[in-house]
């Protein structure tokens, strides 16, 4: 089965929800972080868990930075963290506080060079996250317009030793009406680098449909806080 990375999405240390990134349809979620970190720990299929610091993206430094380290206790299992790494020096931090992997977004969009740096420094433990409205990426907590291609883009770095590369439908995100099934696909078919899904999944046949695209993880938020997603799965 495709890889399943829960997501929590931090904001003052709590655990919320967006839809479709607008700090303004912040909803709390019921499970505090540490509880969400042990349930989902639980799961063989649960291969990482992706934590992102909302307020880093926009404010573009790592303002969660000593809470998530004090998280890394709670699970054995691998943690990617994303949100306000502008930085050699956090992402530094961030792994020798034994963070598995680190997100780049804005930072690694606009600066590829400097991308293809860090990418030298810490081979494969980069993922960058594009995040477009379709294929118009967007930057800055996703309320800027990057002017550029995501195709483009991904053919610049697809060189390079990364993890992988997030892809967000920004229109899809929140909603539970599905991922962008068609560009995460295609996506997957044209770059050598892992594709990992965000955005709009609902249930286990969204991942298995993803599977069939080639696409290698999926991140999931809303839907993993329903137990219907979770039945029948170990």
């Amino acid at each position: 089965m495709i890889e399943l990375w829960p997501a929590i999405d931090l904001i003052n240390s709590t655990s919320v929800r967006l839809t479709e990134g607008k700090y303004t349809s912040e909803e709390k979620v019921e499970k505090t972080v540490e509880e969400s970190i042990q349930f989902y720990s639980q799961f063989e299929c649960v291969t990482r868990i992706h934590i992102i610091d909302l307020i880093g993206a926009k404010t573009k430094e790592a303002t969660e930075f000593n809470y998530i380290q004090s998280l890394r206790k709670l699970t054995l299992k691998p943690i990617e963290v994303g949100g306000g790494i502008r930085s050699k020096q956090t992402i530094e931090n961030y792994i020798n506080s034994v963070i598995d992997y680190c997100i780049l977004g804005t930072q690694g969009i606009q600066d590829v060079e400097w991308l293809a740096r860090m990418t030298q420094h810490f081979p494969n433990k980069i993922y960058v996250s594009v995040d477009a409205f379709g294929v118009e990426i967007k930057i800055n907590g996703w309320e800027e317009d990057a002017k550029l291609n995501l195709f483009d883009y991904v053919a610049k770095i697809e060189h390079l030793p990364l993890g992988g590369i997030i892809y967000t439908d920004i229109s899809k995100d929140g909603k539970l009406e599905g991922a962008n099934f068609e560009l995460t696909g295609r996506l997957a078919h044209t770059t050598y680098l892992p594709v990992i899904a965000s955005g709009g999944i609902r249930h286990q046949a969204d991942l298995q449909q993803l599977e069939v695209l080639n696409v290698h993880a999926a991140i999931v938020g809303k839907a993993i806080h329903q137990n219907a997603f979770w039945e029948g799965l170990s």
